[in-house]
């Protein structure tokens, strides 16, 4: 796999993947952070890059690496107890919470790797404990999605799962609370107690959640849209309400 832009090299080399070989321009040359113990490191011509990379956004470098590591999806809860889950998330008095109560993100056939590696971005600065994405007619983690999210991809654990509903239930099984973004809602985010075990769901472009991915959450929350314009873009949504979850867990 090739990725490319100097911010997604550099979080490979930082990160669990193995860099198998790095390409960059005579001025890209001049980072001291591409030198790496093991890692060749060619001089390039920038229409060499290119090509490897497949964009023009490569900034003078692009890495071959191994393929993406997806984990299985259980480990994105792991260790949360069902004693952790409360019996009204919306109105129970805010108690004392392990800092480690999971955030997980999941995507509801979101398919443009932009969004993608947006809301990866958002979600690994936040803290979240990682991403769950369907297996079918979603983006998986590519070049233009580790280029996007700027590296971030390289630490965050992010799972494909081969039905989202059913993630969610089993989810809820272990103790985590779910809730639906969707705009019409009817609970406003502001309401609701973020701080437990908790997944975040966000549907796709243009559509929203499925019926049945809707049907499976605790709750449907919405953001309050007060301009001409009747909703925000998923990323944009994803990173006001992961914001809103991770603030609880300060």
């Amino acid at each position: 796999m090739i990725v490319y832009g100097r911010n997604p090299v550099r979080e490979a080399l930082r990160g669990p993947r193995s860099v198998i070989r790095i390409w960059a321009t005579k001025n890209a040359l001049r980072e001291s952070w591409l030198a790496q113990p093991g890692v060749p490191l060619i001089s390039a011509q920038a229409e060499e890059i290119r090509s490897r990379a497949q964009s023009d956004a490569h900034q003078g470098v692009c890495a071959e690496v191994e393929p993406f590591r997806y984990v299985d999806a259980a480990e994105l809860y792991a260790g949360v107890q069902e004693a952790g889950r409360r019996s009204d998330p919306l109105t129970a008095a805010r108690e004392d919470r392990r800092r480690s109560d999971p955030l997980i993100v999941a995507l509801d056939q979101v398919q443009d790797p932009q969004n993608l590696g947006s809301i990866c971005r958002t979600a690994e600065c936040a803290g979240a404990a990682g991403v769950a994405i369907p297996e079918r007619r979603a983006a998986e983690v590519t070049a233009a999605v580790c280029k996007a999210s700027a590296g971030a991809v390289e630490h965050l654990p992010i799972a494909r799962v081969r039905n989202l509903a059913d993630f969610l239930a089993d989810a809820k099984g272990v103790g985590v609370w779910c809730y639906g973004a969707d705009r019409d809602g009817p609970i406003d985010f502001e309401s609701v107690d973020w701080g437990g075990p908790t997944v975040l769901v966000l549907g796709s472009e243009g559509r929203g959640l499925r019926p049945r991915v809707a049907a499976a959450c605790d709750a449907l929350v919405a953001l309050p849209v007060r301009g001409k314009i009747e909703s925000l873009s998923v990323s944009a949504a994803a990173a006001v309400l992961i914001y809103a979850a991770a603030r609880s867990r300060c």
